[in-house]
């Protein structure tokens, strides 16, 4: 098979999931391009900032993207081509870009606040005390394991560390002229993706090495910053200008796929067991998360986007369609690695990692566009380390929120109150624990649990949404099949790492895991009993008309 023709029917198949299946989910969530926004009602020039679609589209797409569309799939090629895209595009359709749609629009419904509040008001306080906990231990592992790696990057690779460090100021000025010298957002715009490039280019003349220590004290202090400045300022203007590098970089390597017109060289399926991974099921489904379904993006979607969402209308193009071009790229990473031969794949992945096959892939296909192979890999890489550091600031931001919604309350004390509305404070407490976990050596060998921590996520973000859909009398199938999926995914894998993990003596892991699957029954039963009063609910669940 033509890998043209794959990449074809799968952005058809993805263009026709948003036009039909975004719409029916659209009327289904009652949107409403008439009913204000929190970013209205409750701005503050802070997080509550209403934002153009555009930009708010480069600020989620960034933030949700990161290197897990290309390493997931390119990863679970190990199990041939087919089954790895049968779950990009069926779990992108109905799963992936549900969650990421249904999580914005229920958080822009309560206030902008997050997942972990839906839970409070429609499961009860005890739900929300355990996944806003889970959520934020998860966050501070993402933090810390992604300021590990961008340093790293940064020494392995000194040109990217100057153009990320060029990206900052230019994002500042940028978002000084839109927001406040009301200069227009195409000018704006254009004249910033021109200095993005030129940020870029200047990587390549002016390199700037560090030592990995100094980079790991460089980082805390950046994100701390971009957690506590005015989202307009730095966060949400950098990612998106930054998401014009990965557009870029879709763009070449399609243009490029086409041109070169490579035939499919993997297999359509290979095992059902691969070596270091594991059985399809449930591996499959935890190691492809971002470019089919991601707890991560539910915290994205509640955290920083609906606080900046300035219409509803905008959400269906921002939360469905953002996680469908997500998609794409994920098909796209598959290619990189299945036009391969099969043992050439397993070497480069064992050899040189998942974002080298993809680099060196890309790289391939835009020599059909006259760009030297080793430049146009550097490019590539240089955008993947641009969206690691993204999801390093956003995340850190979203442990902010999860750490002060932790102590929000009605009749909070002033102590309380003071960790509620203390930005700072807040920011400070994650970047230290995340600063801890970085020089403590555990980070990396914590990270092997978040693909299952991650997919729980997902599992519980269904769970809150059904919840309050079933809680008004309305229909939430569309949140149920696939929340059993994710719980049955989620439990087999935490049940089978936990396994494994106590088999080979690593209690630390082991305990982890133990620990997430005694959080994710207790939620699930928590969500059940908060809504097995409303049997006529329950019953029309399946899908009766509103």
């Amino acid at each position: 098979m033509n890998a043209v023709l794959l990449v074809l029917l799968s952005a058809v198949l993805l263009a026709l999931a948003y036009l039909t299946y975004g719409r029916y989910l659209a009327r289904r969530l009652g949107v409403d391009p008439q009913r204000p926004t929190p970013a209205h009602t409750q701005g503050d020039g802070v997080d509550y900032v209403p934002a153009r679609p555009p930009v708010l589209l480069g600020h989620h797409f960034a933030s949700i993207a990161g290197a897990g569309p290309i390493v997931g799939p390119v990863l679970a090629a190990a199990f041939g081509w087919v089954p790895v895209l049968l779950w990009i595009l069926v779990g992108g359709i109905f799963i992936g870009a549900a969650h990421d749609f249904a999580s914005l629009v229920a958080s822009v419904r309560h206030q902008g606040r997050s997942i972990g509040e839906v839970i409070q008001e429609h499961i009860g306080p005890r739900g929300k005390f355990f996944f806003l906990v889970f959520a934020w231990s998860t966050l501070v592992l993402v933090v810390a394991v992604f300021t590990i790696i961008v340093a790293r990057t940064f020494v392995e690779v000194p040109a990217a560390a100057t153009s990320s460090a060029l990206f900052m100021p230019l994002a500042m000025l940028f978002g000084l002229g839109v927001y406040r010298r009301s200069l227009g957002l195409l000018p704006s715009t254009l004249l910033g993706v021109v200095l993005l490039f030129v940020c870029v280019a200047a990587g390549q003349f002016f390199p700037l090495a560090l030592s990995y220590n100094t980079w790991i004290f460089i980082l805390l202090g950046y994100i701390f910053a971009a957690s506590v400045l005015p989202v307009w300022l730095l966060l949400q203007p950098r990612d998106y200008l930054n998401s014009f590098l990965l557009y870029a970089v879709m763009i070449a390597a399609l243009l490029g796929l086409f041109l070169a017109a490579p035939a499919i060289q993997g297999e359509a399926f290979s095992t059902f067991h691969v070596e270091g991974l594991g059985w399809l099921f449930p591996v499959l489904f935890v190691t492809v998360a971002c470019g089919a379904v991601s707890g991560f993006h539910s915290l994205v979607a509640s955290g920083t986007t609906a606080k900046q969402l300035n219409r509803e209308s905008d959400a269906r193009p921002i939360g469905y369609g953002g996680m469908l071009i997500e998609s794409l790229l994920a098909v796209v990473a598959l290619v990189t690695a299945v036009v391969l031969l099969r043992g050439d794949y397993l070497a480069q992945v064992k050899t040189a990692g998942p974002i080298a096959v993809f680099s060196s892939g890309v790289g391939g296909f835009m020599t059909t566009l006259g760009i030297p192979f080793e430049a146009g890999k550097a490019f590539v890489a240089l955008a993947v380390s641009a969206f690691a550091l993204t999801s390093l600031d956003t995340a850190t931001r979203l442990a902010r929120f999860a750490f002060q919604e932790f102590f929000a309350a009605p009749d909070a004390g002033p102590v309380r109150a003071g960790l509620h509305r203390n930005r700072y404070l807040a920011t400070g407490v994650t970047v230290l624990a995340s600063a801890a976990l970085v020089f403590s050596g555990e980070g990396m060998a914590l990270w092997p649990i978040f693909g299952s921590a991650n997919q729980m996520l997902a599992a519980l973000a269904f769970l809150a949404i059904a919840a309050w859909r079933l809680k008004a009398g309305k229909t939430a199938g569309f949140a149920l099949y696939p929340m059993a999926f994710m719980f049955a995914v989620t439990l087999t894998a935490l049940g089978q790492l936990v396994y494994a993990n106590w088999a080979k003596g690593d209690l630390i892991l082991a305990g982890a895991g133990a620990a997430l699957f005694v959080l994710a029954v207790f939620l699930a039963a928590e969500g059940w009993r908060s809504v097995r009063g409303g049997r006529p609910a329950l019953q029309k669940a399946g899908g009766a008309r509103e």
